[in-house]
């Protein structure tokens, strides 16, 4: 059957004035010899040939002349079928396991093969569709360099979103546009160049560069054009580094060393020492130890207080817990970390510490307590007794009325009179009287008329200020620590000695704080906040206290004014003496009537104001103004030959030392 088909393969060449021969010169090697034979029929013949099914536009007519000199393959027969078809205008598209034969300038329209893993293996003279994604030359100014190079009847066009090409020309066509693309789409001079690190420190590699190559910080100012310069930047939070130069040769030396240097080292175990700047090593250090043990438990501290000092012990703070991953330990005499691992696993703890290790905000806390208190007391009242007759035993009526007051009576005051209360104290004395069963004799006081008025404010306004760390409690007490008798005991004996137990306790004010600065610049406020004082007393052990206190836990913007609380008392008290009966009579029962009135109003409110202080610029803004405020203070009263405080923007002075020192120790 196989002869029978290229016998009638031949004898329709023949007949159409071609000519086709095919000796076998060896397993898959045919001879070619196609003289003006119609261009179906060498399709077709070639088709067989190959096992390809072939479909014809028809539109594809005429005679083509394709031959060979010597034996070919049959994938080289099929080569040389699409070239010449190309040479007529002619394309061939292939989509799945049909080949299509069109016109060239229509065979971008049909389902070409996309994308460069397709095209391996397919014939040079297949028209194929290509993407090609650019990096760093733009792809609308490539396709007018590109264009010229597309055959005519094929395209070329640029996604300006995405910056990328599509290309639809002949295999080969294509693989000549992939090597020209590759060549034109690389970083221009002066563009900076990402090398990501694998195993090396990114900061380690750029200080070494800086060393060989005399590098400098990307982006700083360069006086002149330095072609030789190398700038290298560090990305922590990748581990790469950010190459710049406008010297070609002298970029792929630094990427030469770079690769050379990212490798794995051949003993696991490194030792790092990481010196931190603001963060505590010891709370750094437990941190780590967490993340590689996988832990989340918090460290416990236990301070152990002795009758000579104060000994702190830490735990878990010299080994660590960890497993094959690394070690970390901490040095509390330099804050430093002690970091045991591999550089890989190193590298992603520096960047957790170079993240952990930056200067906490702080917050200023300025408060204002002011408590207001008017205290108003009135008294008015006549009182009268009758002592007549007591002396000299003859009978009398005994009779008088006087007020509830001790102080104030009248019959306390006819027995001293020097014990009179404070006020106008208008009496009527008739001389002295002798009354049974009272030593001595006391003054005949028949009539006491006492007024008095009284009028006292106080302001009391407290300003306390407090500078705390984030997320750390700071605490201001003012005032006195008054001893509170707690108790006392009286042995019988006579070599038995009584004694008292004292406890001792902080009157005054108070204020305690812990902020939490959020990321939004609000700040959440933990607050305590206490005001005593004591309330006179001759015995101060047995002494009463009057305290206020607030504790609440609030929100502020930065520079805020809240108001945490206010407390108003009003106080009023009005004793009235009299006579039954005659004491209420119009006008004239003043007479027969003692009145006492006293009112007392507390004001006291609190006000905070939160500012938090994120820079050294910052602090200084501050505490400058509180410093030179003092230093007035203290250069208005203090002898000017000795301050007590120095100017602090004055410029320090070196020290004056002897000449034996001078020879040793270089002066600051």
């Amino acid at each position: 059957m196989k002869i029978l088909r290229i016998f009638c393969i031949a004898t329709y060449l023949l007949v159409s004035g071609g000519l086709f021969a095919a000796e076998p010169v060896g397993k898959g090697s045919v001879n070619l010899d196609f003289a003006n034979a119609d261009i179906i029929a060498v399709i077709q013949a070639i088709g067989q040939m190959t096992g390809r099914n072939i479909v014809v536009d028809p539109r594809v007519k005429g005679t083509l002349t394709l031959t060979t000199q010597r034996p070919v393959s049959k994938s080289v027969a099929y080569d040389l079928l699409l070239s010449a078809l190309r040479l007529q205008g002619f394309a061939a598209v292939q989509s799945g396991g049909v080949v299509r034969v069109v016109p060239e300038a229509e065979a971008k329209f049909y389902a070409v093969p996309v994308n460069a893993k397709r095209h391996k293996g397919m014939p040079s003279g297949q028209v194929v569709s290509r993407v090609f994604q650019l990096k760093h030359e733009s792809a609308s100014q490539l396709v007018s360099v590109l264009r010229p190079l597309v055959t005519a009847n094929n395209v070329i066009s640029a996604d300006t979103v995405g910056n990328s090409l599509v290309v639809t020309d002949y295999a080969e066509n294509v693989a000549r546009l992939a090597q020209i693309i590759e060549s034109l789409d690389v970083p221009g001079v002066g563009e900076p160049v990402i090398l990501p690190l694998k195993y090396a420190s990114a900061q380690e590699v750029a200080n070494l560069l800086g060393r060989v190559f005399g590098t400098g910080m990307a982006g700083a100012a360069v006086s002149g054009i330095d072609p030789q310069r190398v700038e290298v930047a560090v990305d922590v939070r990748s581990n790469s580094l950010v190459v710049r130069t406008d010297n070609p040769s002298r970029l792929s030396r630094v990427q030469n060393l770079v690769s050379s240097l990212d490798v794995p080292t051949p003993v696991a175990g490194n030792v790092h020492v990481v010196y931190l700047k603001n963060a505590e090593a010891a709370k750094v250090a437990q941190t780590l130890r967490n993340i590689l043990s996988g832990d989340t438990s918090v460290a416990t501290a236990e301070v152990k207080t002795a009758a000579t000092g104060t000994q702190n012990t830490v735990q878990n703070t010299a080994t660590v817990a960890a497993s094959g991953a690394g070690m970390v330990q901490a040095d509390s005499a330099t804050n430093a970390l002690i970091i045991t691992a591999p550089d890989a696993v190193f590298n992603n703890l520096k960047t957790v510490v170079e993240q952990l290790d930056v200067r906490r905000a702080q917050v200023l806390v300025e408060a204002l307590i002011a408590e207001v208190t008017a205290d108003k007391a009135a008294e008015f009242g006549i009182q009268w007794m009758s002592l007549t007759g007591l002396s000299d035993g003859s009978s009398s009526v005994i009779g008088g009325f006087g007020n509830s007051s001790s102080t104030s009576n009248i019959g306390v005051v006819a027995a001293n009179p020097a014990s009179a209360a404070k006020g106008f104290n208008l009496g009527l004395v008739d001389g002295t009287v002798t009354i049974p069963g009272i030593d001595g004799a006391i003054a005949n006081l028949g009539l006491l008329a006492r007024a008095l008025e009284t009028n006292a404010n106080a302001n009391i306004l407290s300003t306390p200020t407090l500078l705390a760390l984030d997320n750390e409690e700071a605490k201001i007490s003012i005032g006195a620590n008054v001893p509170f008798q707690t108790g006392q005991y009286q042995l019988t004996g006579s070599s038995a000695s009584p004694f008292q137990t004292i406890e001792r306790k902080d009157v005054g004010l108070t204020l305690k704080v812990k902020p939490m600065i959020s990321e939004g610049g609000t700040v959440r406020l933990q607050i305590y906040q206490e005001v005593s004082k004591l309330r006179s007393s001759d015995n101060v052990t047995l002494a009463t206290t009057d305290k206020r206190s607030l504790e609440s836990t609030v929100l502020v913007d930065d520079g805020q004014i809240i108001v945490l609380g206010g407390l108003i008392e009003d106080s009023i008290q009005d004793i009235e003496d009299k006579v039954p009966l005659l004491g209420d009579i119009p006008w004239l029962g003043h007479l027969f009537r003692y009145d006492t009135r006293k009112q007392t109003k507390t004001n006291l409110m609190v006000f905070l104001r939160p500012v938090i202080v994120r820079t050294a610029a910052d602090a200084a803004g501050v505490t400058h103004p509180r410093y030179d405020y003092i230093a007035g203070q203290q250069k208005a009263s203090a002898p000017r030959s000795k301050p007590l405080l120095p100017d602090i923007n004055a410029p320090s002075l070196s020290l004056e030392m002897s000449p034996g020192l001078a020879r040793t120790q270089k002066a600051p």
